[in-house]
């Protein structure tokens, strides 16, 4: 008599229809979810409602509020009194992200002063939001994140009486910067209207200064094409890089300009380098599964590359979400003891959501049915959706003071060419976004043991194969102690990597990028688990970019071969011929 499988439920997505009138109500949250750009008004009253019910019941913590509000307006009376007797010393400092305030003349009275007010604000409502006995820590965490967008939209910054660097423009301008800043706004108020976009490229153009590494499309389906690049060396490795990007961005991010393009370098390093390009879904393609990325996407591409270079192993590379499907394939694959990948490299890409950061503030029961609902009715998430949700997260830079340069100081963004891919961006299918949030985010399955796939659960314990993975130390979408348990819930030959930056800027550190480091360790099969506070302590700084030491890693793990004569170009006796030069086709659509 054998076991039988574990019985599990497929990914979830949308809830089902629940009574004849259903269709109505999720036009109607739909249409409200258009106004409110995605955001649940009900988990806001929801997370205040928790926040004010528990402090309620709290005296003792609301004196502790009180003596906290008299001991920041001591602070401000010092300081005050202080500069009468020349003594400028502030008690309140912004925050490291905060870059409102680096103008020398905020140093100055009378700005110092309303910078300091505002700081004194700010610190006291950080302080109330917190440490609320009995109330969710993701309520607290929500009504500090909403207190701190409305204080972000009153800070004397934003006003052009009380902020010098405006003051100054204009008087060096005589008002000029004035008539250039509502030009702008006018501009940009017209392509919000219809659609359109004044967006300043330069010179950086797809295909020609952007994504231009030399290649030809070999593969291509309804969900990817996928890219095999052109050797630069004589001779190349003999197993090949198959890189999979996030959907949730165009791939080009890693082929940025020639200068810092990590699958440029790869291939003048000697690997031949694959990557997927997704395509921009429509609302025809609303039904497109999660695990549609991984048979018509990884799997496909796995197989693409294996028809192209037989009989060789391939190091896989999965950058964001791109990493956390190639995670689910890499499982799926060892389970059904499929042996053609020969390494695993994650960049800033989560496998357990259980510490996701800052996009949890956006993710419940209300918030997600919200979102589907929308989904529901346009057959996707928006790519404005989406990136004003990432925006929120570093209002006070990403917004407001952009605001303030290109509105009231009538400075137009400089072009740049991740300015120009971040502009950029995709569109989410309804259906997968939704399996995507819910199993992955809220339920976090792949780690709990209830992900299944074809029936059957899959586990990242069984993937025997080396893993490189990649943290950046200021990532707020995959926080790199999040990263880093990937090793908690592996065994086996790891290396990790911390490396100074964000999310993209982070990955995107080529040799020569000034004021780069990163640290390094290695764990071996069977070691002991080290958390990741107590790892940074026992890891020093390497100045410089840790793009080398991904390269020599790649090499290693070559095994005993010695380089080869490149491939050909596709494989057309198998049916994959080149298909058009890279970047390709799905890269171009809107």
């Amino acid at each position: 008599m054998t076991d039988s499988a574990p019985k599990t439920s497929p990914i979830p997505a949308a809830k089902p229809l629940t009574h004849k009138h259903e269709t109505f109500d999720r036009a109607l949250r739909a249409a409200m979810a258009r106004m409110t750009s995605g955001l649940s008004p009900y988990a806001a009253v929801a997370a205040w409602n928790d926040w004010l019910v528990h402090l309620a019941a709290a005296p003792g913590r609301q004196v502790e509020m009180v003596e906290h509000a008299q001991r920041n307006a001591a602070k401000l009376a010092a300081f005050w009194a202080g500069q009468m007797n020349g003594e400028t010393k502030p008690p309140f400092h912004p925050k490291p992200e905060d870059h409102r305030f680096t103008d020398p003349n905020w140093a100055k009275p009378p700005y110092d002063l309303m910078q300091q007010g505002f700081l004194a604000t700010q610190d006291w409502w950080d302080h109330a939001t917190c440490c609320v006995p009995g109330a969710l820590p993701q309520n607290t965490d929500r009504v500090s994140f909403m207190v701190r967008q409305m204080l972000d939209m009153i800070s004397p910054s934003n006003l052009p009486a009380l902020n010098p660097e405006i003051l100054n423009k204009a008087r060096e301008t005589k008002g000029q910067s004035i008539i250039d800043g509502l030009n702008l706004l006018m501009q940009d108020t017209e392509d919000a209207v219809t659609g359109e976009t004044h967006q300043n490229n330069g010179d950086y153009k797809v295909g020609e200064t952007l994504a231009c590494t030399e290649g030809q499309v070999v593969f291509r389906n309804e969900i990817m094409e996928l890219i095999q690049y052109s050797p630069k060396t004589e001779k190349v490795q003999a197993e090949p890089i198959l890189i999979v990007p996030a959907w949730i961005m165009k791939y080009y991010i890693l082929d940025l300009s020639p200068h810092n393009s990590l699958i440029r370098y790869l291939v003048e390093q000697g690997f031949t380098v694959f990557a997927i390009s997704w395509v921009n879904p429509t609302a025809q393609q609303h039904d497109l599964e999660l695990d549609d990325y991984r048979t018509k996407g990884v799997l496909a591409a796995v197989d693409a590359v294996s028809a192209i270079i037989p009989d060789q192993k391939i190091h896989a590379c999965g950058y964001c979400l791109g990493g956390t499907i190639l995670s689910i394939t890499a499982a799926t694959m060892a389970r059904d003891h499929d042996d053609r990948l020969g390494s695993i490299t994650l960049l800033a890409a989560q496998t357990d959501f259980t510490e996701a950061g800052e996009l949890m503030l956006f993710l419940d029961e209300s918030q997600v049915a919200y979102l589907e609902d929308m989904m529901w009715d346009q057959g996707y998430l928006d790519q404005r959706q989406m990136s004003g949700a990432f925006q929120a997260l570093r209002a006070e830079d990403l917004i407001w003071t952009r605001a303030v340069r290109r509105y009231l100081m009538g400075i137009e963004d400089k072009a740049a060419d991740i300015s120009v891919w971040n502009m950029d961006a995709t569109r989410m299918p309804s259906k997968m976004h939704s399996q995507y949030l819910r199993g992955l985010f809220m339920e976090n399955r792949l780690t709990a043991g209830r992900y299944a796939v074809d029936g059957r659960v899959i586990a990242l314990k069984d993937i025997k194969i080396p893993f490189f993975i990649v943290g950046t130390e200021k990532d707020h979408i995959a926080p790199w102690r999040s990263v880093y348990k990937t090793k908690l819930f592996t065994d086996g030959d790891a290396s990790f990597v911390l490396v100074k930056g964000g999310h993209n800027g982070g990955i995107v550190s080529e040799p020569g990028h000034p004021r780069r480091h990163y640290r390094i360790g290695h764990r071996k099969p069977g070691a002991l688990y080290m958390d990741p506070d107590t790892w940074v302590q026992n890891h020093e700084i390497h100045e410089g970019s840790w793009w080398p030491e991904w390269s020599s890693w790649l090499s290693k793990h070559q095994g005993d071969q010695q380089p080869v004569t490149p491939p050909q170009m596709g494989a057309p006796n198998a049916g994959l011929p080149p298909l058009m030069a890279a970047p390709g086709s799905y890269v171009f659509l809107d």
